[in-house]
């Protein structure tokens, strides 16, 4: 049925979403040592919680200043999976950063949750 075509729809551009950050992040591995490295810095300061985004611009800021590296490009659509990522692999500082759902994750949701007929909701994706 469609509200089905519309899931299926939203968990493929996700997990499409997912392997373009997990390639990036495999071409870029200094970016998670940063990432890491920064985010115990700020654990070890006695904060219970953090910035992810503060994270990533520290890095951007030490790549394209500090170290005068030239432009730099970390896409903020990744941000949010070097947290995940921290989370997943760290587990006892599991909400340390703040994690909302993807867009894809809420329209998922909002789906399952909907009694609304599915082609007026999302017009432009039912059709595709």
């Amino acid at each position: 049925n469609g509200r089905c075509r519309m899931i299926e729809h939203y968990e493929n551009k996700l997990k499409k979403r997912k392997q373009k950050w997990w390639a990036w992040h495999k071409a870029n591995p200094k970016v998670w040592e940063k990432f890491e490295e920064y985010t115990f810095q700020a654990i070890q300061s006695g904060r219970k919680k953090y910035s992810q985004w503060a994270i990533i611009n520290r890095i951007r800021w030490n790549e394209e200043i500090e170290t005068k590296g030239g432009d730099f490009k970390i896409s903020n659509d990744y941000i949010c999976f070097y947290a995940r990522l921290f989370h997943a692999l760290h587990p006892q500082y599991k909400g340390f950063f703040s994690i909302k759902p993807l867009k894809e994750e809420k329209a998922i949701a909002e789906i399952e949750k909907s009694g609304y007929n599915v082609p007026n909701l999302y017009p432009g994706v039912y059709n595709h």
